[in-house]
């Protein structure tokens, strides 16, 4: 686990199997509602000076995470196709790049961040609406694409002044981690994001539920999120669930075109 810029241990480890072989390839921490907690009050405590900086500082921030997954890109490729069972040509390698895309993109958006000025009904005064972080986001993100999903929520939240507490998926632990560290390389400020494995019934549900967060972004399954949006009341919800590419094929549809893009969307 990466708590408050340090990598800790938790009290008991599990098994990181390779679904494409059943061989164990590695231990990984399991967390507990404490490291939860933990890594919710690093983020506290880093995410006002992190708000602080200048949207072009957090902005030089994305590119140097780009760069730090660049520098890795065969081995988080490897990383991948080993802990989650992608393809390494045929997939992983194209989910690394759309990885660095992410962060590029947050590192172009953070700087485009705008207000309004509406008239006002009272002469000579202005109004001004002005976006500000929210605070601390937990992101609780699935199995099947264990860099691309986190990174939808992660790079945006902490490119627009949050912090971040992150759950993945059991499964994919490995790859978890592959991704803090290239966010340590990148010099983050320590607690900015935090990165806490094990059981989802446990921390996920932690920083779902815990009022030290302030936004919860979740991928996965409808059963767990509709958990999560009950857990997470009263906060800012981003919730993604058992999404998996529809469509309609018409009368008029050229079929093969059809089905090859039913497996794209769906496989």
């Amino acid at each position: 686990m990466w708590i408050g810029g340090r990598w800790v241990d938790g009290e008991r480890t599990f098994e990181a199997t390779s679904p494409s072989t059943g061989e164990v390839i590695g231990e990984v921490a399991e967390g507990s509602r404490e490291d939860a907690r933990r890594a919710i009050e690093a983020a506290r405590a880093a995410q006002p000076g992190w708000a602080a900086l200048s949207a072009f500082d957090r902005a030089r921030a994305m590119r140097r995470v780009a760069e730090a997954i660049d520098a890795r890109r065969e081995e988080l490729a490897r990383t991948l196709a080993l802990d989650q069972g992608k393809p390494l040509r045929a997939e992983a390698e194209d989910e690394v790049a759309e990885l660095i895309a992410y962060f590029e993109m947050a590192a172009a958006d953070a700087t485009r961040v705008e207000g309004v000025l509406p008239p006002s009904v009272d002469a000579g005064k202005r109004v001004l609406l002005q976006r500000v972080p929210l605070g601390v986001v937990s992101v609780i993100s699935p199995w099947n694409w264990p860099y691309t999903m986190p990174a939808e929520i992660l790079a945006p939240a902490i490119a627009y002044g949050n912090a971040v507490v992150w759950v993945p998926a059991p499964s994919t632990s490995i790859c978890a981690a592959r991704l803090a560290e290239c966010l340590e390389a990148a010099d983050l400020p320590p607690g900015v994001v935090n990165l806490v494995t094990g059981p989802g019934p446990v921390v996920g549900d932690e920083i779902a539920a815990n009022p030290g967060t302030q936004a919860v972004g979740f991928i996965g399954s409808i059963e767990t999120g509709r958990t999560v949006a009950a857990r997470a009341a009263g906060k800012e919800l981003l919730l993604e669930m058992g999404g998996n590419g529809p469509l309609v094929v018409l009368d008029d549809a050229d079929l093969d075109r059809a089905v090859e893009a039913t497996l794209v969307a769906c496989f």
